[in-house]
């Protein structure tokens, strides 16, 4: 049977989705997926898979794929990200007959994402991106859709897109963000730029961004469009976000818990998803936030969201009639609602306030004074101001290092060739010389080498000599002996 194209797979093998979970690392895991499908997702995909490890490591495609196959976890697509063509598909023909689609990471806009030169960081190299696409169209018996990050411009985004399909792309993902709209940086997607995509394009087109309940679904499906729309950071904090719910925040973390049980995932995963649903009941206990943090058994997990569930109860049987919600939710903090990422510094300057002053601890930066100066500093950089309360995160006021004569890393101080250790080691091997700056010692090594196979020699000389002594004698007897 020909495998399905553009408008025909996303009707007949993806039922027509309009309500997708994004692929997130380590988030989009079998039991997160069961949860959000019962909670109204029409379509999941897999945690991002490095398609080099998927292809060399039989452990790592049993825990991330083959050992997840459940019959109620479709339409599923698996995401990769790569680089090579080859690699990306031998990976993806490893995975096929466990999903409906392969997907090619070209949205991540992460730091691991650049030092592995894969995900948005390849958005500019349109040459091996069609080879990437069309050898994996031609290969795979399943169709290739591709997740993708804007260009500012909006003329190149569509050009972009456009490139994809004519590679043999059959759907589109397109988050309306850059790759430098991240973290606090994040601002609003570009709903324009996904409207101008679906336009020009003849493939089915999945929208990502600025998606925080049904409603923002409902509005961007109309504005631009598209097929579906793709939730992440909502469908985190709410679950339920597709049915156009608000749920109970315990309520969600006891059904999360009990797939957890039938499907096992690593610790870390529950703990993260569990940190997403009570975001905001945990800024008012925080003691059991670093109850979570320490807990190291499910059975501790679980027993945690009973204590939770008792305390929000308690505070709900207290309430007072016609109280509102604090720190200007929507909702009170015990019920599933969208998280509001803080923006940068200097936007917290401008409204006069900070997330920490409103008693709010913004994601990943927190307020702190340092020097009569208000510095944005992360959760790690905050614990070893505690353990060094004079250490500076100044870069201008970090020590200067001579760098290595090869490769510009630090060299080291004594090192006879000015060179950091790789490279010395590399120099010292190559010319049997000696560092004593790093402690690498080949000459030496070689001459005792040399000293010690000459006094072997030496001691076997005479050895040599006595046995020849002896098999001469031997050969005298025996011949006397052949005479008589």
């Amino acid at each position: 049977m020909p495998k399905l194209r553009g408008e025909a797979f996303w009707r007949e093998t993806l039922r027509s989705a309009h309500y997708v979970v994004a692929p997130m690392v380590d988030q989009s895991e079998l039991a997160w997926r069961l949860l959000s499908r019962r909670h109204g997702a029409q379509l999941c995909y897999t945690p991002m898979l490095h398609a080099q490890v998927f292809l060399r490591d039989a452990n790592y495609r049993r825990e991330n794929l083959y050992g997840e196959a459940c019959p109620e976890d479709r339409p599923l697509i698996v995401q990769f990200c790569a680089n090579d063509p080859e690699v990306f598909v031998q990976a993806a023909l490893l995975a096929q007959d466990y999903c409906d689609a392969i997907d090619l990471n070209l949205g991540c806009p992460q730091m691991i994402a650049k030092r592995g030169h894969y995900g948005a960081f390849l958005q500019e190299e349109w040459d091996l991106l069609q080879r990437m696409i069309l050898l994996a169209n031609e290969k795979l018996s399943v169709p290739i859709t591709c997740k993708i990050r804007v260009f500012p411009e909006i003329d190149r985004t569509v050009k972009y897109a456009q490139m994809l399909e004519k590679a043999g792309c059959q759907l589109l993902t397109v988050h309306g963000r850059t790759k430098e709209q991240k973290g606090p940086l994040a601002g609003v997607a570009s709903w324009e730029h996904i409207q101008a995509v679906r336009k020009a394009v003849s493939i089915p087109v999945f929208a990502n961004g600025n998606i925080q309940c049904l409603s923002d679904v409902e509005e961007c499906i109309r504005k631009t469009g598209v097929h579906g729309v793709m939730s992440a950071e909502g469908n985190l904090h709410n679950p339920a976000l597709f049915e156009g719910r608000n749920p109970l925040v315990w309520e969600m973390a006891e059904e999360y818990l009990e797939i957890v049980q039938k499907y096992p995932c690593p610790l870390s995963y529950v703990r993260a998803h569990l940190f997403k649903l009570w975001h905001h009941t945990l800024q008012v206990y925080q003691q059991l936030r670093e109850e979570l943090a320490k807990v190291k058994t499910l059975e501790g997990i679980v027993d945690v969201n009973r204590e939770l569930k008792l305390r929000c109860q308690e505070e709900i049987a207290n309430q007072k009639e016609g109280e509102k919600p604090k720190e200007g939710l929507p909702f009170f903090h015990w019920i599933c609602q969208p998280y509001i990422r803080p923006g940068p510094k200097e936007r917290c300057k401008e409204n006069g306030a900070s997330g920490s002053e409103k008693g709010v601890r913004g994601k990943r930066a927190l307020e702190e004074e340092e020097d009569g100066n208000s510095e944005l500093l992360s959760k790690n950089k905050q614990k070893k101001k505690l353990r060094n309360p004079n250490k500076s995160f100044d870069p201008s006021l970090k020590p200067k290092y001579a760098k290595c004569d090869q490769c510009g890393n630090p060299k080291g101080n004594k090192c006879v060739f000015n060179m950091c250790r790789g490279c010395c080691k590399k120099r010292a091997f190559k010319e049997t010389a000696d560092c004593p700056g790093h402690g690498l010692l080949f000459k030496t090594k070689y001459e005792k080498s040399l000293s010690w196979q000459n006094s072997q020699r030496v001691i076997q000389a005479p050895e040599m000599s006595r046995r020849g002594d002896k098999d001469v004698g031997k050969t005298a007897v025996l011949k006397e002996a052949g005479d008589s």
